[in-house]
């Protein structure tokens, strides 16, 4: 694939060159149209609609284990995303992964779908295109993430379930294109490169959602297509550990703080705690893996998370010797 992928990336340089030469007027038409289509492709998703779902068989409320969880369906529309081909061809989606989250004051998981906005608005002209599309959905979330869905949903009042940005960022979720192809080769610019690999893509077996026959379905089937840009790596928050002693230096308990300044609520937060190691992580973010000075008991450590200065604050008593 990275061969034919790099051919291609030459087989356009030669022909925008052999175009700048021959009619300059048609190659500044052509870089025109390139950004133009660069601040679509760049323009961040749209939230539309959020359907709360559950498990077959769960029922809201009842639980607070995985399988009681709700599950929210962020439903967006982007401009990156391709519209159909024609009417009855399949709808391309770009999803996420199934986020869990410890929400306040109960667990739920969230998961991020993105349709071309024009699919969006011609379903919500019509009712029942909308409730065909949303069953799709279900039934494309059902497959995509190996579930089994109640077809019974409810429509939040709201529009996104979290923060626009920590969607954006569950939707990026492809490798870069290989690094050879910036070698040896000009620089193309961000849509061409964007283009090229979205043919690539293209060849990918779609995923489709059968849930009724083609010709009775007023809307297309669903076929996933993946991000083309490179997941964010997490970084190493800034942090400080202090170990509290008595009159008799012998240690009480620890007290970690640890700045998380792109957070917003503790729902983002993954924090993670053993007798001699925590770990926190941010999706996207932050991670900080830490071996502890001291055993602690890992059943009374509290957390706090200070929303106004971005600050989680973890107090672990030390373990008493047994």
């Amino acid at each position: 694939v990275a061969p034919a992928m790099a051919a291609l990336v030459q087989g356009l340089w030669a022909m925008l060159d052999e175009m700048a030469d021959n009619d300059p007027s048609g190659y500044r038409r052509l870089l025109q149209q390139q950004r133009e289509q660069a601040e679509r492709f760049r323009a961040p998703p749209e939230p539309r609609l959020v359907l709360r779902a559950r498990l077959a068989g769960a029922r809201f409320g009842l639980s607070q284990g995985a399988a009681g969880a709700p599950i929210f369906i962020n439903v967006c529309g982007w401009r990156r995303v391709p519209a159909p081909q024609s009417p009855a061809g399949p709808t391309p989606v770009l999803a996420g992964p199934l986020e869990e989250v410890r929400g306040e004051p109960d667990p739920y998981s969230v998961i991020d779908v993105a349709f071309n906005p024009a699919v969006l608005q011609r379903a919500e002209e019509n009712p029942e295109n909308m409730e065909h599309l949303i069953h799709l959905t279900l039934k494309f979330v059902e497959e995509r993430c190996s579930l089994s869905l109640s077809r019974s949903y409810t429509l939040e009042p709201f529009k996104l379930k979290g923060s626009l940005e920590m969607m954006q960022r569950r939707l990026k979720g492809r490798e870069a294109l290989p690094p050879h192809l910036s070698q040896n080769t000009k620089e193309l610019s961000l849509d061409q490169l964007l283009q090229a690999a979205d043919a690539e893509n293209c060849t990918n077996s779609p995923v489709l959602l059968k849930g009724e026959s083609v010709t009775e379905s007023k809307v297309p089937l669903i076929e996933e297509i993946t991000s083309t840009e490179a997941p964010a790596e997490p970084s190493t928050p800034v942090y400080e550990m202090r170990v509290v002693k008595d009159a008799n230096e012998r240690p009480l308990q620890l007290e970690l703080r640890i700045e998380l300044p792109e957070v917003s609520s503790v729902s983002e937060c993954d924090l993670r705690i053993s007798k001699d190691d925590l770990v926190i992580e941010v999706p996207a973010k932050y991670k900080l893996q830490l071996d502890l000075p001291e055993l602690v008991d890992e059943d009374t450590t509290t957390a706090a998370f200070n929303k106004g200065k971005r600050l989680l604050c973890v107090t672990a008593p030390v373990a008493r010797p047994g």
